[in-house]
């Protein structure tokens, strides 16, 4: 019988070909898969190195540089260890994944120095990567307290040549230990880590020699007896922003006392410049001139106006002359400048709110008005730039309010203390730098 053509047998040796197909596809999905996990981290590496570079504070590259490297990996611990100038051992130990648990346990324990196999990349700087810290010959074993680690992946990070630290991850989410991608994506990252450190470095070098020029252009406080006074510039809180705050006080050739607080609009170099410039001038003539306040700033504006081109300035300036009885008498004006606060020495609180004319630089055609003041003998007045006030969840007065239930419970002090711990316990955010000068009368005779 012959067998119909729809009934022939498969040929045995030859591979079907839809299993064929089959795992054809498989593989070529694999694959995509792969390229597509790939891509996601060279994207989120490429977002990372961005995300650090932004950075311009040390402490925050480095604390970013430890928890971008967890996240890029997948890892649940990291650490920077960044080595000591003799290269030999860990002066500063940075931390991520460890829960509030984990770091109460270890709050009693030294942070560590390289000892062990945190050691080997500090005499050795090439990818480390151990699948059982135990079992290395290295370990040196873990303190007490400490969390369990069996996995670690480490690579050195070098600024202009020089190893700076040692980047360490440890325990990876899956379970997994690490592979050779991790250790590809780890040493990328401690490249873009390096420049942005030294970047954060060079910018802290320059911030701190601007903030060296800003304090070396205000003055120290002369003997200004009778009275005593105290003063403090505080900068911003954030790393890239100087100021133009200045303070300024002087015995005056009539035996009066002199006192400027002000603030240039600006928070860089030019700032610093302009409120030099104009503390300058502003002393010159407050020196030169017998006229009331008003009459100095408005002769400054016109002068500032023709010479210079300086950005809009507040300021206010103030003559404290005795009274013939005993007491004082404090004469002012202001240029847009907030108000003086005056404590009695019953401590009482009390803002000199007056008419603040406008700013230095806005017009010279308009007239700022004078103010007068009796003030008893042991009473502290207090000068000061908005930084000390401003919050930008909070109104103005609210930090007004604040800075006057501070100053009454601290009137007391000594004024140098007075102006630190006004300074340090601030309503503002910080976000602006600030100057403080204050000035106590003479006791009752």
């Amino acid at each position: 019988m012959t067998a119909g053509h729809g009934d022939e047998p498969q040929r045995p040796g030859i591979p079907d070909a839809g299993q064929r197909l089959n795992e054809e596809l498989d593989r070529i999905s694999e694959r995509l898969q792969e390229l597509a996990a790939a891509k996601d981290r060279l994207q989120g590496l490429l977002h990372a190195v961005l995300a650090i570079s932004r950075e311009l504070d040390l402490s925050s590259v480095l604390y970013r540089i430890v928890t971008t490297a967890r996240d890029l990996v997948g890892a649940r611990y990291g650490a920077l260890g960044v080595l000591h100038e003799s290269g030999e051992y860990l002066e500063a130990f940075i931390t991520a994944g460890l829960s509030e648990e984990e770091r109460a346990a270890l709050a009693e324990v030294e942070f560590p120095h390289g000892r062990g196999v945190l050691g080997l990349l500090i005499h050795h700087p090439e990818p480390l990567r151990v699948t059982d810290i135990a079992s290395h010959a290295a370990s040196v074993g873990f303190p007490p307290g400490h969390p369990r680690m069996r996995t670690l992946l480490g690579v050195a990070i070098s600024v202009r040549g020089e190893i700076y630290g040692d980047l360490y991850l440890s325990e990876r989410h899956d379970g997994r230990p690490f592979d050779r991608a991790d250790e590809e994506v780890l040493v990328a990252l401690s490249s873009a880590a390096g420049i942005a450190i030294e970047n954060a470095r060079l910018f802290g070098q320059i911030r701190d020699s601007a903030e060296t020029f800003q304090r070396l252009l205000l003055p120290t406080l002369p003997d200004l007896r009778p009275f005593t006074a105290a003063a403090i510039y505080q900068p911003a809180a954030e790393p890239n922003r100087l100021g133009g705050d200045w303070y300024d006080a002087v015995i005056l050739p009539d035996g009066a006392l002199g006192v400027v607080i002000g603030d240039v609009v600006g928070h860089d170099l030019h700032a610093a410049g302009a409120m030099a410039q104009t503390r300058s001038m502003l002393r010159a003539l407050l020196y030169d001139r017998r006229t009331p306040a008003s009459g100095i700033l408005r002769q400054l504006d016109i002068t500032l106006h023709a010479t210079t081109e300086n950005p809009v300035t507040t300021a206010l300036l103030a003559r404290i002359e005795p009274d013939g009885h005993g007491g004082w008498t404090l004469h002012w004006s202001t240029a847009g400048h907030l108000p003086p606060l005056l404590i009695t020495p019953d401590r009482r609180a009390e803002y000199l709110h007056a008419d603040p004319g406008v700013p230095l630089g806005v017009s010279t055609d308009q007239v700022r008005p004078d103010h007068t003041r009796a003030l008893p003998a042991g009473a502290v007045v207090i000068f000061f730039t908005d930084g000390l006030v401003e919050h930008p969840e909070h109104s103005i007065d609210e930090g007004l309010d604040a800075l006057a239930a501070l100053a009454t419970t601290y009137a007391d002090q000594p004024l140098q203390d007075f102006v630190r711990t006004l300074a340090d316990h601030h309503p503002s955010d910080g976000h602006d730098d600030m100057a403080i000068l204050a000035l106590r009368t003479p006791p009752p005779a």
